[in-house]
């Protein structure tokens, strides 16, 4: 019975959205969760058929299985995504997902970087090796363009428009965005592409990929996590770093630098700007040292 509503709710999500094969996985994943759900207690209604209350020991049920109250959320927001789809569909007449609350998150600031504790990430590149000078591209672009790990390994170079200090950006759902590119960066990449990228094989259909691996073909998400995660250790930096640190570093260095938040929020391809206003609640020890530096009463 549900299979049908799967397979129309994927192909919504892929052709009407256009989102990404791991956000369609994710918001099937949120569905099964349900339909697993609703088969253990024996009580496998249609989607029509479902209402608030059972949707609401759907919820009691996840959060028994361990569940962190962020996974929770994430599952009703797959939900309400499903249940929108069944009524732009008319599939259903009624949302029982309208009155459903979600779990409340304290939502916690990620770690980010000093500029000097990239530098010394940056300087911790092994230039002799064949991967030092894509390392350092890859570093310096990634902190330049506040970039997503993905957006990073699907860099083209047809979108490529160093000249006039640009790159074309293809972000979530893909959304394009035109994002400047710093100096550095810029020259990392022409000694990457032109004295390095040129003496490597490239397998067919990887040919406009800036970033390669030792094989030719573009770098998986999780080899960037290493590089970077390797970087951090030899940097001996202790925080909890990811790729998204430097694009969490990026925003928070600009706002920090007095940026305006729509700017901000265009260079990080937000749909929303509530997702940028987290940069607004900067490191207390930052607001602290402003006060100190800048109010007579601090002096």
């Amino acid at each position: 019975m549900w299979d049908a509503y799967k397979k129309g709710f994927k192909a919504y999500l892929q052709l009407e959205k256009s989102l990404s094969d791991n956000s369609v996985e994710a918001y099937l994943h949120d569905v099964d969760k349900l339909t697993e759900y609703l088969q253990a207690s024996g009580n496998l209604k249609a989607p029509e058929q479902l209402d608030l209350l059972t949707l609401q020991h759907f919820i009691k049920w996840v959060g028994e299985l361990g569940m962190t109250p962020a996974s929770q959320a994430r599952i009703i927001s797959g939900i309400r995504g499903f249940y929108k789809y069944c009524l732009t569909e008319q599939l259903v007449t009624a949302d029982p997902t309208t009155l459903l609350e979600a779990p409340k998150l304290k939502r916690a600031l990620p770690d980010v970087l000093a500029f000097d504790e990239i530098e010394r990430m940056i300087a911790a590149i092994d230039l002799s090796r064949p991967d030092g000078g894509r390392n350092k591209a890859i570093m310096e672009t990634m902190y330049s363009c506040g970039l997503r790990v993905s957006e990073a390994v699907s860099l083209k170079i047809s979108c490529l428009y160093l000249d006039v200090g640009f790159i074309r950006v293809i972000g979530k759902g893909d959304k394009e965005r035109l994002v400047p590119i710093g100096q550095e960066a810029i020259k990392q990449i022409n000694i990457y592409k032109h004295s390095i990228r040129v003496h490597q094989p490239v397998q067919p259909g990887f040919g406009d990929i800036l970033f390669l691996n030792y094989r030719g073909k573009s770098l998986s998400r999780v080899m960037i996590f290493y590089i970077i995660k390797d970087l951090a250790k030899k940097a001996g930096i202790t925080k909890n770093i990811s790729p998204h640190t430097l694009r969490h570093s990026f925003a928070t260095h600009l706002v920090e630098g007095g940026a305006d938040l729509r700017a901000v929020q265009e260079m990080l391809g937000h749909e929303s700007i509530t997702t940028t206003e987290i940069y607004t609640h900067l490191d207390r020890d930052f607001l602290r040292s402003t006060l100190q530096q800048f109010h007579p009463a601090f002096k």
